[in-house]
């Protein structure tokens, strides 16, 4: 991805770029940086490689755009918590980030953490962010 987007694509093409990526970067992002720096999802390597494709072309983390750094931020709950509410030992691995073109068309983002706890839910709560016509 880090050389396939800037060889294939330009950062100035409007793009919207949407996954479980599976990596929390941020420390924000975990219920316990320090507990998961040696745990699949957070570990060192995986946050700067995935910073690198962040890189590649400009990608703009369109829910941080919204929802600050500082505050915490999950959108995966593992199953193995009998109260996945109460433990709240989240992971925010489900991503949303637009090419610099669609940054100040974001006006809104928000996990719909509630949905975790559905009849039958996922592990991941949906994220949505919503944009000005663009």
């Amino acid at each position: 991805m880090t050389d396939w987007f800037p060889n294939n694509r330009s950062a100035q093409d409007k793009m919207i770029l949407v996954g479980d990526l599976n990596i929390a970067p941020l420390e924000t992002d975990v219920w316990s940086h320090k507990q998961l720096l040696k745990v699949v999802s957070h570990t060192p390597i995986e946050v700067e490689k995935l910073g690198q494709v962040q890189g590649a072309v400009g990608w703009v983390d369109a829910v941080r755009h919204v929802i600050p750094e500082s505050e915490t931020l999950y959108s995966w709950w593992s199953y193995r918590a009998k109260d996945w509410t109460v433990a709240d030992r989240g992971r925010r691995l489900d991503h949303i980030w637009v090419t610099p073109p669609l940054k100040d068309a974001i006006r809104g983002a928000e996990v719909v953490r509630a949905a975790r706890g559905w009849e039958k839910p996922s592990d991941h709560a949906p994220v949505i962010v919503d944009f000005e016509d663009f």
